[in-house]
């Protein structure tokens, strides 16, 4: 059963960074997709950037392009969102999700959240004004 645990959310003013973590266990297989998401109280989640770990593709929400940043650790099983120029609007609980085929481009952001393999338990961050 794959597991998916986050940490490194927190508090920040506006123009400040926060780096997260999403480590797997689980998968049998070494390429997978992983990927950000956000949510706000009585809003849709909202797809942020997804990773193929077999290799080094990325791919971006506009809304967040060139202020975010997602890498991997192979070796660690740990896929990263660095956050940059942090600002009020990007306060939610963020989650990374993970799933085994698909995909590398937005079509991962609008899989339905049974469709993944797994969710973190998601981390909150906070951007102060």
């Amino acid at each position: 059963q794959v597991q998916l645990v986050e940490s490194g959310g927190g508090s920040v003013q506006a123009g400040g960074s926060l780096r997260l973590s999403c480590t797997a266990s689980g998968y049998t297989s070494a390429s997978n997709y992983m990927g950000w998401f956000r949510q706000v109280p009585g809003k849709e989640r909202e797809g942020l950037a997804v990773i193929y770990t077999g290799g080094s593709a990325t791919y971006y929400a506009d809304s967040v392009k060139g202020r975010f940043s997602i890498s991997q650790d192979k070796a660690k099983n740990t896929v990263y969102l660095q956050m940059n120029s942090l600002k009020p609007d990007d306060t939610a609980m963020y989650y990374c999700a993970a799933h085994r085929h698909c995909c590398g481009d937005s079509w991962f952001f609008s899989l339905p959240r049974n469709a993944f393999d797994a969710w973190g338990q998601g981390t909150l961050v906070t951007v102060s004004s």
